[in-house]
């Protein structure tokens, strides 16, 4: 049983941080809408199949509201995150990603779900001087473009609207069919997207490693780390469970300069901390517990995912 524990909390804590290196090595060679609409239809069928097979069913309205939340999270926050790191470094974009919370705090209130109370405000603020430390580093050194910055963050507030929407809306309630529906609803539109660019045109024989990352994503980012995740969700508090949200920009950040050669800056450094900082100020200020542990798999992740 403590392996077990120690094997599922590795698998959300190391694996979904890897992920941002496997997309780089992916979409380096695989058209980004592609990679993402391929992974997540790949993942989602297997986790639909083995949530059919324990009987669990979803409705037409069920299948619709998936579709919404698929569009907000896969084809907006991952396909955003995919095509922006063809030029934004793996470790730069889980820290941008690592946002997410900090947008969900501010959806909640928009929408009067939850007050803005004055730790989520400092937590807000807290998180925009170190979105502005990894913006600013940017343009100095150069490290991706702009454009892919300002992509993954608006990837990352497409997500926390996919939080806030699925609060309400009525999704099924056994957690692996709900992640099934909204996996195979958001590849797709992924898929549909990347035809309508004409992706395909793009496309090549990739290499071992560019196959290799895409099976790693699909098998070890999705369907093992998903497995792991609602495995802990079961027997631990999600309080603990959410920790991943601090730990995979770390494992990212420290991957990508290892095997990526990313630079590792004093910019970068600052920012990972006053962004992990604010993570824990709106955790504390702000009533997101179920919406954000329950989905932010990146992923994270899936997110990360």
């Amino acid at each position: 049983m403590r392996m077990r524990v120690v094997l599922a909390f590795s698998a959300i804590f190391i694996i979904w941080g890897s992920t941002y290196l496997a997309i780089r090595y992916a979409v380096a060679e695989i058209p980004p809408l592609l990679t993402a609409g391929i992974r997540h239809l790949t993942a989602g069928s297997v986790l639909y199949i083995w949530a059919r097979a324990k009987g669990h069913r979803a409705t037409a309205a069920e299948w619709k509201n998936s579709a919404i939340v698929g569009a907000l999270f896969f084809l907006v926050g991952h396909g955003t995150l995919h095509w922006a790191e063809q030029s934004v470094p793996s470790g730069l974009s889980a820290l941008l990603v690592a946002t997410e919370p900090l947008w969900i705090a501010l959806l909640l209130a928009a929408t009067g779900s939850a007050p803005l109370r004055l730790q989520t405000i400092a937590g807000v603020l807290l998180g925009l001087a170190g979105v502005w430390a990894l913006l600013g580093m940017e343009a100095t050194r150069g490290g991706g473009t702009t454009l892919g910055t300002l992509a993954v963050l608006v990837g990352a507030a497409s997500w926390g609207g996919g939080v806030v929407y699925s609060q309400r809306a009525a999704l099924p309630k056994n957690a692996m069919l709900r992640t099934a529906t909204t996996l195979l609803c958001g590849a797709v539109l992924l898929l549909a997207t990347s035809t309508a660019l004409g992706e395909y045109h793009r496309i090549r024989v990739p290499s071992a490693l560019a196959i290799g990352s895409l099976a790693y994503l699909i098998v070890l980012g999705s369907i093992v780390s998903f497995t792991a995740y609602y495995w802990l969700l079961d027997r631990y508090p999600a309080t603990l469970v959410a920790t991943h949200t601090y730990v995979n920009p770390a494992v990212a950040v420290l991957l990508g300069w290892a095997f990526a050669g990313e630079s590792l800056s004093a910019s970068l450094v600052v920012g990972l901390v006053l962004i992990a900082g604010a993570i824990v100020l709106v955790g504390k200020g702000a009533p997101v517990r179920t919406a954000t542990t329950s989905v932010q798999g990146r992923s994270a992740a899936l997110r990360s995912a």
